[in-house]
């Protein structure tokens, strides 16, 4: 079987690109296709796989300005020669899903969200851009959201990585999907006993509006209490003009720094709402409790007092007072990290394996099957057997 992997730009490793790697590894001949690919961006397991580019990846510093292309991202996506290709998974929260399936082929769409930047999540976008931007966007996202509702008819199954998206899914487009999370590497991390635990909370994460982090900050400006914040982004600087001497906001850090944090944190604080959320799972995995907002993918990866605490509504004091409840639970590190191994890389590889799997049964006998080794592919092999 010859299998075709889109992305929407390969420009680093990201959640969007775990997936890719993850699928990469599931089908170690499958091609792939994006409209931007930086090499030195992404893991070696991508790039050991033939890489495609649309004309995007041709345009002027594509490589930094690509989202500058999205409204030519239809058109590119549609210019994609797919023929001869039996299997076609997408990779969805740009423009990925558009592509023209040839005749016979199956087209499964891996969904971490409906465009958030046309759909959801407009306004916020909108109202966070320069005033050209704000002025030509409602035209180009009426364009863009009308192009990506007929191409969502492309697709003949997709996958939600969350409950949230599948609802988006339906609201959008009418589709139903079929939940499968996405895969978290929950060996990178350590898990240390409580006597190592250090008098602080962490917060992780692209520092952006939907985010909420100045909600963190200011609820820690007022307990007094140690607050680390690890991330970059166009809030970074407000952070540090805002926090004080109690709140230490360290910026973007290597890995290194993050797992020696997420290890010796009280608990990460996570006030947002994400469509998954794989930072409280990598937070879980080491083993430290998460304080989350209860929206949003985080309601299916905590477990209220096991895993963390949800407060209700976005507010300095809900935070607080989330936070006081989570200081008085003696919390289980061991538990906590066994629990997490639900969202691993290999939970996901399996059960993506055996949906692909049954959606394929009906086109066994029509595909000459070229599958991986039956030690790479065990689930999908057994069954196509």
């Amino acid at each position: 079987m010859k299998v075709a992997i889109v992305h929407y730009w390969l420009v680093g490793m990201r959640g969007g690109e775990k997936v890719i790697e993850a699928l990469c590894r599931m089908y170690p001949d499958a091609d792939v296709f994006t409209h931007v690919y930086v090499p030195d961006a992404v893991s070696a397991e991508i790039r050991r796989h033939k890489v495609t580019t649309s004309f995007i990846g041709r345009l002027p510093r594509a490589a930094k300005l690509y989202q500058r292309y999205l409204p030519l991202m239809p058109l590119a996506l549609e210019q994609l020669d797919l023929r001869g290709y039996d299997l076609i998974i997408s990779s969805e929260s740009g423009p990925a899903k558009g592509i023209v399936p040839p005749p016979g082929a199956m087209h499964i769409c891996y969904c971490h969200s409906p465009m958030r930047y046309i759909w959801n999540m407009f306004h916020e976008y909108r109202n966070r851009s320069g005033p050209i931007t704000r002025f030509v966007m409602p035209v180009l996202a009426h364009y863009i959201r009308n192009w990506d509702s007929v191409s969502a008819n492309r697709v003949d199954h997709f996958v939600a990585n969350s409950e949230t998206v599948a609802a988006r899914l339906h609201r959008y487009y009418r589709r139903a999907s079929t939940v499968i999370h996405p895969p978290v590497d929950v060996d990178a991390f350590e898990v240390l006993p409580n006597g190592f635990i250090e008098d602080y909370c962490l917060m992780v994460g692209e520092l952006v509006g939907y985010k909420r982090p100045e909600l963190a900050v200011e609820a820690f400006n007022r307990t007094g209490r140690r607050l680390v914040v690890i991330g970059g982004g166009e809030m970074l600087a407000e952070l540090r003009r805002i926090a004080k001497p109690n709140v230490t906001v360290l910026g973007p850090q290597p890995f290194s720094v993050l797992r020696y944090h997420y290890s010796r944190c009280r608990a990460l604080i996570f006030p947002g709402e994400e469509d998954f959320g794989i930072v409280p799972v990598e937070a879980m995995a080491s083993g430290r409790p998460v304080i989350a907002f209860r929206r949003g993918g985080a309601t299916e990866t905590v477990i209220d007092g096991m895993s963390g605490v949800f407060f209700d509504e976005q507010s300095v004091d809900a935070l607080i007072d989330a936070e006081e409840r989570a200081r008085a639970i003696t919390w289980q590190p061991r538990e906590i990290a066994a629990y997490a191994r639900n969202f691993s890389t290999a939970v996901f590889e399996k059960q993506m394996g055996l949906h692909i799997n049954q959606l394929l049964k009906p086109l066994a006998g029509t595909i000459s099957m070229n599958m991986p080794t039956a030690q790479q592919r065990p689930a999908l092999v057994q069954s196509l057997a």
